[in-house]
């Protein structure tokens, strides 16, 4: 496959050299079948919105705007309805109220969890803002200072679930599994919705009544069934990724049985108010529009993480996920080494970003991490992660943690930047 001579100008207009465009057309040439799987997947997912929002009757009287205490928000309790219609699940809680994906997740433990109660994760350490909600670094306001416990069982070294340590460390007091169905800043296997399946049948197999919760960020729309749809009680994530489909500002949704979301609700607002109160604001239009788009978007993103990791799989760099195996999440992780092919990957995806590409990314000590953390984000909407970004803390491996772009070609520029920049410092060598 060649290049067409005037959009290989445009490439080399916008920085992109001859051999790295060359370089990246190659491993495009082996993807097609792989793009194709996941176009079906996304116009299943197109269709299982648009017959949610036809169902619900939406209407454009549900996009008008609340103030104040929000009550009688029609389109608020449809979109709701929308997204448990989406999710499989009985109820949803969908609010701008909800300032991101870590927020949703202590929302959904809180109001949950009570005093005396243990937490089980049966995956692992879960991601880094979460130590600090859950106590397992001290913090104020913590579970651990209302006296919910917390234990852990790790994933066994080839990433399958160690049941006999799952079930042994299940007891009376255990109230709530969560399961992060991403990689957050690690390296092993995302979970399928399979795996997450077979694990929460596991756990009810032990004990019936326990609330198994997925952390699904990044993970929305990437199959055709979602964890609620296989026996979860809860999926959380946040509207500035997936589900919000570039168009959300803010929010975050917590979708699951009725009695879960409606703890939750009492917990987001207040007790005795729940789901009745919060104002919309305006916001619902993008709302409604980002989750009709969001299974297009997703794709694209998908997209351009299977670039990635073919991209710096040949460049002899492990990635995980492999650049043949199935997908689960967007992101993609690239174990580059050094601080510096790390600070030089993030500058590349800075440069090819719509908003701030004249902005130099730097390390800095970003709330919620033991370590620094460099983040490329030229976004629309601020910390937007399936808008195209970058990321890692700066500490061993020096994995990247590339997602996003609400266009592959977007995608597929930003990962051609990445490696131009690269290449310009002298940190990799393309192949002769």
């Amino acid at each position: 496959m060649k290049n067409d001579k005037d959009l290989t100008q445009m490439y080399e207009a916008i920085g992109i050299s001859r051999p790295v465009l060359d370089f990246g057309t190659a491993v495009l040439e082996d993807l097609a079948d792989r793009f194709r799987e996941i176009d079906e997947t996304a116009e299943y997912n197109q269709l299982k919105v648009l017959q949610a929002m036809r169902k619900h009757r939406v209407s454009d009287i549900h996009f008008a705007a609340t103030t104040g205490y929000g009550y009688n928000d029609l389109g608020r309790e449809t979109l709701e309805k929308v997204y448990a219609e989406v999710f499989g699940a009985e109820a949803a809680l969908v609010r701008p109220q909800i300032t991101c994906g870590t927020h949703a997740l202590s929302v959904a433990l809180s109001g949950n969890l009570r005093p005396g109660d243990e937490l089980l994760s049966p995956v692992g350490k879960p991601y880094d803002t979460l130590e600090e909600v859950i106590g397992i670094r001290p913090s104020q306001g913590s579970l651990a200072e209302y006296g919910v416990t917390y234990r852990q069982v790790d994933l066994l070294p080839d990433g399958g679930f160690d049941f006999a340590g799952i079930r042994a460390a299940i007891c009376d007091r255990t109230r709530l599994v969560t399961i992060q169905r991403s990689k957050g800043y690690d390296t092993r296997p995302t979970l399928s919705v399979e795996r997450i399946k077979e694990l929460i049948a596991f756990i009810r197999s032990v004990k019936p009544d326990v609330i198994c919760m997925v952390d699904n960020c990044y993970g929305e729309f990437v199959e055709k069934l979602e964890p609620t749809q296989v026996g979860a009680d809860m999926c959380v994530g946040s509207l500035i990724k997936n589900p919000g489909g570039g168009l959300c500002p803010v929010g975050g949704y917590i979708a699951g049985t009725e009695a879960c979301i409606g703890q939750a609700a009492r917990r987001l607002t207040s007790p005795g108010l729940g789901k009745e109160v919060g104002p919309t604001l305006g916001l619902l239009g993008s709302f409604y529009q980002g989750l009709f788009l969001a299974p297009t978007v997703t794709a694209g993103a998908l997209k351009s993480a299977i670039f990635a990791a073919n991209i710096y799989e040949r460049l002899g760099f492990p990635v995980i996920p492999n650049g043949t195996e199935p997908r689960y999440d967007i992101i993609q992780a690239v174990t580059l080494g050094t601080p510096e092919r790390l600070i030089a990957f993030c500058k590349g995806i800075q440069a090819a970003a719509p908003v701030d590409s004249f902005v130099v990314p730097e390390p800095w000590d970003m709330p919620g991490y033991d370590a620094e953390v460099i983040m490329a984000a030229g976004a629309f909407v601020q910390g937007s992660s399936i808008e195209l970004s970058a990321d890692g803390p700066l500490k061993e491996p020096y994995a990247v943690y590339f997602q996003g772009g609400l266009t592959w070609y977007h995608g597929k520029t930003g990962i051609l930047m990445s490696l131009e920049q690269l290449c310009r410092e002298g940190l990799v060598q393309l192949p002769s």
